[in-house]
């Protein structure tokens, strides 16, 4: 009885691990911004990355607000995706002079 215990908690632990991932979302703000096709560059080169989920632009005030995996993306990821595609950014805070 106790062996059949163990091993069912042990199997419905491995069915929780999945909980422990989180969903984060992160704003970024985004440098040279100027056309109205970046939005849409913006937006493709941090769709691409891995574990993103969604993602929305803000032409008005420069932003991308970024909803990912966090076990499988990171904001560096983010930062580095919109930088090669020639989009610098950076994590936006609240109350920020932007742009």
């Amino acid at each position: 009885m106790t062996k059949m215990l163990v091993a069912m908690t042990l199997a419905l632990g491995g069915l929780a691990a999945p909980a422990f991932a989180g969903e984060t979302t992160v704003t970024l703000a985004v440098r040279n911004w100027y056309c109205g096709a970046c939005p849409h560059v913006i937006k493709e080169s941090l769709a691409a990355v891995p574990g993103v989920t969604n993602v929305a632009v803000s032409d008005k005030t420069k932003t991308a607000v970024v909803t990912f995996d966090d076990t499988k993306a990171d904001v560096k990821a983010l930062i580095k995706a919109t930088t090669e595609a020639g989009y610098p950014s950076f994590p936006y805070s609240e109350g920020m002079l932007w742009p």
